[in-house]
């Protein structure tokens, strides 16, 4: 009988009581770039159902926060974490962040959200790209100077404008397909590293 990996990470987290098996890749990505830290504040865009927020509390510590932010409610209560239930396009940062005493700039922006599939390759990689494209958006307004970005993609023709596009804004930019990805996903995920923001451009005439 076949070794079956999907089953194995399932098995995984619900034995380390994580809320799913995408967990171990936050956690691969975490282990090779060392990107979250005690005492963080970290933005998570597409958090339900939880597992990530579940990831970074731990790594966070009680001096670190999290703001969670999806659809699908999160159903998990983390002594650091605040969740909201709200397309985050429609979610007013600077209104929820005063509310629950997040003060900004984020450390870490990531975003594992990915769109209802269709089956249609090119429909669902658009879709994609656009979740990402805004999710860099939000972190352009939330992230501080030298911060980490991490984003779900799914693989197609425009993976090279994109990664040209976080080029433009940090320092370095890896790609990495983790060991606990679904066969037959097309997902690949960008890590962002060293954010620049770039300097607005001076109005004419002014």
């Amino acid at each position: 009988m076949a070794y079956n990996l999907k089953d194995y990470y399932f098995q995984k987290a619900k034995t380390e009581n994580y809320a799913a098996r995408s967990i171990f890749k936050l956690q691969e990505i975490d282990e090779r770039y060392k990107i979250i830290r005690p005492g963080y504040k970290v933005l998570d865009l597409g958090a339900a159902p939880g597992s990530w927020s579940q990831y970074v509390s731990k790594k966070v510590g009680p001096q670190g926060r999290i703001l969670g932010v999806d659809l699908q409610p999160v159903k998990l209560s983390l002594p650091n974490a605040v969740f909201i239930t709200s397309d985050f396009r429609d979610v007013n940062f600077e209104e929820v962040m005063a509310t629950h005493g997040i003060v900004p700039p984020f450390d870490v922006v990531l975003s594992d959200m990915a769109p209802n599939t269709t089956g249609i390759r090119i429909t669902d990689q658009t879709r994609s790209l656009e979740l990402c494209v805004l999710a860099l958006e939000t972190a352009e307004k939330y992230l501080r100077p030298r911060g980490s970005f991490i984003a779900k993609f799914f693989h197609g023709d425009d993976f090279g404008s994109f990664r040209d596009d976080l080029r433009k804004r940090f320092g370095r930019v890896e790609v990495l397909r983790p060991k606990s990805t679904r066969k037959e996903s097309k997902e690949i995920f960008f890590i962002a590293l060293q954010y620049n923001p770039l300097t607005p451009k001076k109005s004419e005439g002014c």
